[in-house]
This record gives structure tokens, C-alpha cells and sequence, in this order.
């Protein structure tokens, strides 16, 4: 018989990466997306997708914002869903999303999602982005990239975000 005290693991809470989150909306944006994306909301959606600690600012703009900034630093002019700038991705991950409303509610209706699984959506996918995963530059990475976002999604109760 043992007398040892039985080891315990920590809470898989505290084995996730930190994210020092800061959260900012653009004057266009509507009050209803600024009640859905509370900070400790956005906080939990984004952690799921990190693998080491960040520190991330995440912008709700309008769609003059959006589009300014996307021709800008992608040279195409229109408002995309998301946009990630990332700085540094060791020892922590450094990054701005910038994510438009208006374009994010568009697209939610026309693909039949709540607002509120495409926001997380979008947010996992910046967050992956900010850590150096691509879907552009060749196939194997889009699906190694899309796959990881269906994992993560359904380990939050949402759907696939792309059926």
C-alpha cells in the first residue's frame, strides 16, 4: 500500500498560452457588436488558437477603415473580413487583427452563421495567422490551416465554418 499523496495535473485552463488582449472599436461600428464581443469573450476564442503566450490587439472597424487599411498594406481596394499584421511570433507572439463589422455581418448572413460563430470564426483564423499559418501562398497549408480551424471551432460548440 502507498502512503504517496496521488500526483494532480494542473487544469488544462492554466496550461494554455496567456493573451494580453487589448480590444478596440472603431466610432462605426454598431453597439450590437461591441455587446456580443466582450473582452473575456474574445480573450476565450482567441486563446484556443494560441500556442505560445501573445499580446494582440484586436480593432472592430467600419467599412471606410477596413478598406483603407486593406489597400493600403494589401493594395486591394475593398473592406475584407480580416486583416492580421503580425510582428513577432517568439518567445511571444505580438500582433494586430483588424476585423470589419459590416463585412463580418454580410458574410454571416449570406453563409446562414450567427454573428457570433463567425466572429469567433474569424478571430481563431487571425489568431493562427499571427503565428505564421498561411492558406495562401499553397494548398497543403490551406488545409492544414482550414482543418485545425474545424478542430478548434468544434472544441468551442461551433459548427465547421466551412460547410
Amino acid at each position: 500500500m502507498s502512503l504517496k499523496k496521488p500526483v494532480r495535473a494542473e487544469p488544462v485552463e492554466a496550461q494554455r498560452p496567456t493573451l494580453d488582449l487589448s480590444l478596440q472599436f472603431g466610432a462605426a461600428v454598431p453597439d450590437s457588436h461591441k455587446k456580443l464581443l466582450g473582452k473575456a469573450r474574445v480573450t476565450r476564442w482567441m486563446r484556443m488558437a494560441l500556442l505560445r503566450n501573445a499580446e494582440i490587439t484586436v480593432r472592430i472597424v467600419g467599412t471606410a477603415e477596413g478598406r483603407q487599411l486593406n489597400r493600403e498594406y494589401r493594395h486591394k481596394d475593398y473592406a475584407t473580413n480580416v486583416l492580421t499584421f503580425d510582428y513577432t511570433r517568439e518567445p511571444v507572439v505580438s500582433a494586430d487583427l483588424v476585423l470589419c463589422a459590416p463585412v463580418v455581418a454580410k458574410e454571416a448572413k449570406e453563409q446562414d452563421k450567427t454573428l457570433e460563430e463567425h466572429y469567433a470564426h474569424l478571430l481563431v483564423h487571425g489568431t493562427l495567422h499571427a503565428q505564421g499559418y498561411e492558406h495562401e501562398t499553397n494548398e497543403v497549408d490551406a488545409l492544414e490551416m482550414e482543418a485545425l480551424e474545424v478542430l478548434l471551432m468544434q472544441g468551442m460548440g461551433y459548427g465547421n465554418p466551412y460547410e
